[in-house]
């Protein structure tokens, strides 16, 4: 990569780290941000009973309610902004408008509910927006090998698909390159 010669400025790309509700989408985001990020978190209320399901995550008591924002700086010439997305389905409709001028995506899996990644993973097929599943392997999951994740997704063989502990700046940061390394790649191939 290098610097936008018009302004010796540093390339900025935008992401999103998506998935289902409580993946730890905003636990990702915080860990790899160079600035304090943004958060849009509300405490969940008993008004959200019987429309947000807690099922396999009882014990999460805030919610993302619009997005989350952090910036990463992969080098001094590449900038990475990251959008988390909320997780519940009635905030989907944000995902259209984060979505927009994004170059691709991760969608973290929790593997104790593997089904809440399956609508971020179809939003992305769809729209044909290259995206990484990063498997975040939570504390007392049971573990499972990438290519076991990626037939239990269906994903195509081409979607790369890596653990991580979105905990771990180390870790989330290691996703970022991969997605990276991935779009790169990808726009070798078509130019």
């Amino acid at each position: 990569m290098a610097y936008n010669d018009a302004y010796d400025l540093p390339i900025a790309v935008k992401l999103l780290v998506a998935g289902g509700f409580g993946v730890g989408k905003t636990t990702f985001v915080g860990a790899v941000s160079e600035i304090e990020p943004l958060t849009t978190e509300e405490v969940i209320t008993e008004a959200s009973a019987g429309v947000d399901s807690l099922d396999g995550v009882a014990s999460k008591t805030t919610t993302t309610v619009a997005f989350d924002f952090g910036r990463i700086s992969l080098s001094p010439s590449l900038v990475l902004y990251l959008f988390g997305t909320p997780g519940q389905n009635r905030f989907w409709f944000m995902w259209d408008e984060l979505s927009t001028g994004a170059l691709g995506a991760v969608v973290l899996a929790d593997t104790r509910r593997l089904e809440a990644c399956f609508d971020a993973v179809d939003f992305f097929e769809r729209r044909g927006t290259k995206f990484v599943v990063a498997v975040n392997e939570f504390d007392g999951a049971f573990h499972y090998e990438p290519e076991e994740v990626r037939a239990a997704l269906e994903l195509k063989p081409h979607v790369p698909v890596t653990l991580c502990d979105a905990r771990d700046p180390r870790s989330a940061t290691s996703v970022l390159v991969c997605l990276v390394q991935y779009l790169l790649a990808a726009s070798m191939t078509t130019s």
